[in-house]
């Protein structure tokens, strides 16, 4: 099957690429392994406040709103930031919006088809036999991208999650982070969604049962300060990449691909945020994909070029105050150059 572009996963980054590439006159076909957009979802759902200006109409999907970030440093008494608001959103419907969004924009979007790799002419292979040629390629394929292996461009370092939804004991309006040592380049939050919480912890890649066990111990502070429900209402986890942009485009043959959201590197290092990322950095490569496919081919080195202004600066700073929390904080003065919610953090 040939199209102008092939677009590899149907997550934010996939689906705002296909729609993009196709409102701007491009023939477009998406495909995604899972069944069904967003599911299983693996996301602690929580979108800043910025982020609505990109979508619209966020209200849609919003589940609560979020007012200020609260953050706990090991066992010490937590410490309250205004002005970090956001969006608790239901993400599966989240991304069936947007792919719904890509189809009525002229996509063809396929489920349940996998990506089995890239062959030396460019062509994507896929799980049922078939195989895609495009003009352009968009890897989309999350921060283990099969695309991006094959050009090279690696997510060598990755912060490994597990999460649960409990029942919130009390309402709230905060975020609620917890840094520890022993979530060695990571943290825990719980993070409010009306009467129910995502809590989860992240860390450097290490044995599974240890972010369990982690996850056990943080679950049992709250219900011993009350906060939470004895129930787990669902279980889900995945990977995140923090070792910055492992790269925004390559070839194969005569074949340009393009690399997007966690494919490409562009979750942020310290807190994990990616949603923002993938919609913008999806939006600018479908426009710069159709651009290419027309006959455009700097619209490729543009697109590189837009990102790298755009992310490079926020991602290299923190890239270093990840490498800070990576050295176990030995003080306060460490703890707070390595997270959002304190001055230090945005000091030099």
């Amino acid at each position: 099957m040939r199209r102008d572009v092939v677009v590899v996963g149907l997550g934010p980054a996939g689906a705002f690429a296909a729609a993009a590439a196709a409102r701007a006159g491009a023939r477009v076909i998406a495909i995604e392994r899972r069944c069904r957009p967003g599911l299983p979802v693996q996301c602690a759902e929580l979108v800043p406040q910025g982020i609505a200006l990109e979508l619209g109409a966020l209200e849609m999907v919003t589940r609560q709103s979020i007012q200020c970030l609260t953050t706990s440093i090991e066992e010490d008494a937590p410490i309250n930031s205004i002005g970090f608001c956001g969006h608790m959103i239901d993400r599966a419907a989240f991304d069936r919006a947007a792919v719904e969004a890509a189809i009525a924009a002229g996509a063809e979007c396929r489920f349940g088809i996998a990506c089995r790799g890239i062959d030396a002419l460019g062509r994507v292979e896929l799980s049922d036999g078939s195989v895609l040629v495009g003009a352009v390629v968009i890897a989309a394929d999350g921060p283990r991208s099969v695309i991006g292996r094959a050009l090279g461009l690696i997510n060598a370092s990755l912060i490994e999650t597990r999460q649960i939804c409990v029942p919130l004991a009390t309402p709230s309006e905060a975020s609620d982070v917890f840094l520890m040592r022993r979530l060695r380049g990571g943290y825990g939050w719980l993070f409010p969604s009306r009467d129910r919480a995502n809590l989860g912890v992240g860390a450097e890649r290490g044995p599974a049962r240890m972010l369990k066990e982690e996850l056990g111990r943080l679950r049992c502070r709250l219900l011993r300060a009350g906060r939470i429900g004895e129930m787990v209402l669902s279980m889900t986890g995945g990977a995140i990449p923090s070792g910055g942009i492992a790269g925004l485009i390559g070839r194969i043959d005569e074949v340009p691909i393009l690399l997007v959201g966690d494919a490409a590197g562009l979750a942020n290092p310290v807190t994990g945020a990616g949603i923002a990322a993938a919609i913008i950095s999806g939006r600018l490569a479908g426009m710069a994909a159709a651009a290419v496919a027309s006959g455009c081919a700097a619209a490729a080195r543009d697109y590189v070029e837009e990102i790298e202004d755009l992310f490079g600066p926020s991602l290299r700073r923190a890239i270093a105050r990840a490498d800070v929390r990576r050295a176990a904080p030995s003080g306060a003065a460490d703890w707070r150059r390595s997270w959002i919610a304190f001055p230090e953090y945005w000091q030099g």
